[in-house]
């Protein structure tokens, strides 16, 4: 282990603070190793020796007396074991960085320093990701502090949706007016949406007039979303029109041609007050009923193909639909890796972390998602590095083509021709065809490009990606570089993290699987780290047993643990503890409340019990045979009523879920299981002694459940739980009353 950190100390070296170079003493950039280190070591080191006496416990205890819920039991200590095991590897070596952007005119000192870049926008669902939406983070990244000529955006439309190509031709032209607005008064919020909303124009006849701009703009456009009707008065030229004409009756979102248009052009195109405009591109890939799309990753590989034709810039950044920019120097700081004479050339990607505006004050659904978006990284980024999280990440291109030692293949790229010639536009169609992988016997998704085979794309092509011996950094400033949207309703939020789940449980039992290949390939930590991401969904073994075997025992007057008497006892308690309490400490170090925490717990109990649970039996019905499953876009679109409840912290159910059906069940067990035993406390003279630990975990059940009782008797909002989910649970809970009573 100790050899493992002293490899991770010299990479850091490699990864961290920026050397003299260059003729300046100025750093770009530090790295350091944060202080609660060695208490982690420390923690893990006696926390490891309190596991050991536990399994000793269960092997004493089932030799003694063999029985079924003593082998749950066992089951459920051992998936927390192996959770937990693998979790401490993201607290071994957590790290800190910082940049320094103002020293970057000392390294990059003209115009052809900088690299080009292209910056790749997916969106599928005009419907379910509206138009506006998408346009706000395209123009939010066309208007970065980073030379124009050097910039490039790509737009791709899985939905292939003409709506979503009109709202695009209106971004254009209102970004004439946007940019130079931004550029003139210095303003760092360049989401329009976003900074019209907090910026309220009192005598201020010029954000008055770019306001006015916007409305109109965004009234079109939505009028058309809302309609279908693209008005022959919203079209400008004959070219808008000729390109609207190939949405005939036979193009579909799932079987249409390619289409592939330049909406700006850096050698032709100006704002209004002359300054050139960066390229802006609409791709739609083709395709076809009869051939694989590969989801996200398809379209992300058509994107570095078309791009690898027209622009071919050396730096990538990837963004989801809503994940707007929040920062318009994000690209100097990344620079500030990049250009560092001293860096590691195995530097493959910067990733930057999710963070989530509108968010409730104590983010009842667990969105931000704390713990593996901002705190978790850190950890990693003191190994060899953080995973690709699927947006706001800079790559280099050169990633997707090999290992940091091999030759990348150059596309082809017509260096000397506009991107909207006929032989670039001919050659980028043809790229962007659906049979043109099959056509080429290509190794895309495979070898190069993002990876295919999974539902989380992001997460397998990072993964390999470092196994190739990429390295990675993880950059966290203080003004978050991206902001997006996240569920205000539990079952998006539940079903999009079923999602993730069943894409990782299909890279943990790939033949890639992190628990050996990773480890192999490169590091035990890093390896483990990875394999705690990939079975993720396992949460749902102990959390689902411990949610119903205890209280149901307890309801039949029975006790499974051991007496407060008994000096097994104390192990039990310090485990429960010092779990909870390690992570919650983590989140009070991150600015977190102990609202969010406790949040946080709760909501991953839910998910324990829903969303975990259902992707284990989804992956295992489709490894069968029996069942398969496909991407499914989670919706952007909020309704007022809804994102009021949100606001005021209550949670919004409204409709009979399945996800909602295990959670509501546990909260009648435990809480019929807490008031019986009260009462065999009070009246029946129990001993508390052998009691305790099933009342705490009933009690601990009871107070998590609450939203799911204001719900079922309380409320009388849309948001309520169904009658009928409310029926089922209680006949499903009084089915495991009466098996449990056999049992027992």
């Amino acid at each position: 282990m100790y050899k493992i950190l002293d490899k991770l100390a010299h990479h850091s070296e490699e990864m961290g603070s920026s050397t003299e170079s260059h003729g300046s003493a100025l750093p770009l950039h530090t790295c350091v190793v944060k202080r609660r280190t060695s208490a982690n070591r420390l923690f893990a080191i006696v926390y490891s020796f309190a596991i050991l006496s536990l399994l000793y416990h269960h092997c004493i205890t089932l030799l003694d007396s063999f029985n079924m819920v003593s082998l749950l039991i066992l089951l459920a200590d051992v998936v927390l074991v192996f959770m937990w095991t693998t979790s401490q590897a993201f607290r071994m070596r957590p790290v800190e960085r910082r940049v320094f952007v103002e020293h970057l005119e000392h390294y990059a000192k003209n115009i052809s320093d900088y690299p080009r870049l292209d910056v790749f926008i997916c969106t599928a669902d005009p419907f379910k990701e509206p138009p506006m939406c998408v346009v706000n983070t395209a123009l939010s990244v066309m208007a970065y502090d980073y030379p124009t000529e050097k910039l490039s955006v790509y737009v791709s439309d899985d939905g292939g949706s003409k709506l979503t190509l009109f709202a695009f031709m209106e971004a254009a032209r209102f970004a004439a007016h946007w940019l130079p607005y931004c550029r003139r008064n210095k303003i760092v919020e360049r989401c329009p949406e976003a900074y019209f909303k907090s910026h309220h124009s009192w005598f201020d006849p010029e954000t008055d007039q770019i306001r006015m701009v916007y409305e109109n703009m965004r009234a079109r456009v939505e009028s058309v979303v809302q309609t279908g009707i693209i008005n022959l008065d919203y079209i400008s030229n004959e070219g808008e029109t000729e390109v609207f004409s190939r949405w005939t009756d036979e193009f579909t979102p799932k079987n249409h041609p390619p289409v592939v248009q330049v909406l700006l052009e850096q050698n032709k195109d100006e704002d209004v007050t002359g300054h050139m405009m960066p390229n802006l591109v609409y791709v739609s890939r083709g395709k076809s009923m009869k051939l694989p799309h590969n989801f996200k990753a398809g379209a992300l590989n058509v994107l570095l193909r078309v791009s690898g034709i027209m622009t071919n810039a050396p730096v990538i950044l990837t963004l989801d639909t809503d994940m707007y920019s929040n920062d318009p120097q994000t690209p100097l700081r990344v620079l500030c890796y990049l250009l560092d004479p001293a860096m590691d050339p195995k530097l493959g990607y910067i990733q930057f972390p999710q963070i989530y505006h509108g968010i409730n004050e104590n983010d009842i659904y667990g969105g931000q998602l704390k713990l593996e978006f901002q705190i978790e990284p850190c950890g990693v980024d003191g190994l060899v590095g953080p995973n690709y999280v699927g947006t706001g990440c800079f790559f280099r291109r050169r990633v997707f083509f090999g290992g940091p030692s091999s030759e990348t293949p150059e596309p082809n790229h017509l260096v000397n021709k506009s991107i909207n010639s006929k032989q670039v536009l001919a050659m980028a169609h043809h790229v962007a065809d659906c049979d043109f992988e099959k056509q080429t016997n290509s190794k895309w998704g495979i070898e190069i490009g993002l990876k295919y085979g999974t539902l989380v794309e992001d997460f397998y092509t990072g993964y390999l990606l470092q196994c190739k011996g990429w390295k990675s950094i993880f950059c966290n400033p203080k003004r978050p570089a991206f902001l997006g949207n996240s569920p205000i309703d539990l079952h998006s939020a539940l079903n999009q993290i079923m999602r993730w789940s069943v894409g990782l449980l299909e890279v943990a039992f790939c033949r890639y699987s992190p628990i050996a290949f990773g480890v192999k390939s490169i590091n035990l930590l890093q390896g483990l780290c990875y394999t705690h991401y990939a079975f993720w969904p396992m949460w749902s073994i102990p959390i689902t047993i411990y949610a119903f075997v205890p209280q149901l025992a307890l309801l039949n007057s029975a006790s499974i643990f051991p007496k407060v008497s008994d000096p097994w006892f104390l192990l039990y308690i310090f485990l429960f503890l010092g779990a909870y309490g390690q992570e919650c400490l983590e989140f009070m170090s991150a600015g977190e409340t102990i609202q969010r925490w406790w949040n946080n717990q709760r909501i991953w109990t839910i998910r324990g019990l829903s969303c975990f649970a259902f992707a284990l039996v989804e992956y295992l019905l489709k490894f069968i045979g029996i069942s398969t499953f496909g991407f499914s876009v989670t919706s952007k679109v909020v309704e007022e009523e809804q994102s009021k409840r949100y606001n005021k912290g209550i949670f919004e159910f409204g409709v009979a879920s399945p996800f909602f059906l295990p959670i509501t069940t546990a909260a009648l067990i435990n809480l019929a299981s807490f008031m019986w035993g009260m009462v065999q406390l009070l009246f029946k003279q129990r001993s508390f002694d052998d009691l305790f630990m099933q009342m705490l975990l009933a009690s601990f059940g009871t107070v998590n459940g609450w939203p799911l009782y204001e719900a079922i008797v309380l409320r009388t909002d849309e948001g309520k739980m169904p009658l009928k989910i409310t029926l089922m649970s209680i006949t499903l809970a009084l089915t495991l009353y009466l098996v449990s009573s056999i049992v027992f």
